[in-house]
């Protein structure tokens, strides 16, 4: 699975996070202020993540920022994109299963290590719901803001 990364600044959990995510196998697609030279600004690198998960070139994205809340909303602005802010297992597990989110959002100052394993457990380990409300509210959403 290719999983596109961006974080606006190298505190909290952003490396630990990339270091996380390879040692489980999957392939890191970094941006921000993982990559020297690449413009940090929490804006900027999260539209890059959450771009690389609508354009094919990743299957998930996790955006980080100070406290996850930027990045949230900078990623929902992209077509196609379904990102959550999730504070522990149960709402990632949660946004996985009821609304088939592909972009986790973490704050990097509340984030610990520990909670981050718990967080990446409930989202890679959670498959959306096939339950045919659950999917008729995930067609809904590409709706909004069209008319």
């Amino acid at each position: 699975m290719r999983v596109a990364v961006s974080a606006d600044w190298d505190k909290g959990v952003a490396r630990q996070l990339v270091e996380e995510l390879d040692r489980r196998g999957y392939e890191v697609i970094p941006h921000g202020v993982l990559v020297p030279g690449e413009t940090a600004d929490w804006a900027f690198c999260t539209e890059a993540a959450a771009r690389d998960v609508a354009e094919g070139r990743a299957d998930q994205a996790v955006v980080c920022c100070w406290t996850g809340t930027g990045a949230s909303i900078a990623a929902n602005k992209v077509p196609g994109v379904r990102a959550a802010l999730c504070t522990d297992a149960y709402t990632a597990s949660g946004a996985r299963r009821w609304n088939d989110a592909n972009v986790l959002a973490l704050g990097l100052r509340l984030t610990s290590t520990a909670t981050l394993g718990e967080i990446l457990d409930a989202w890679f380990g959670t498959d959306p719901s096939e339950e045919d409300d659950d999917q008729k509210n995930i067609r809904h959403l590409e709706s909004i803001g069209r008319t």
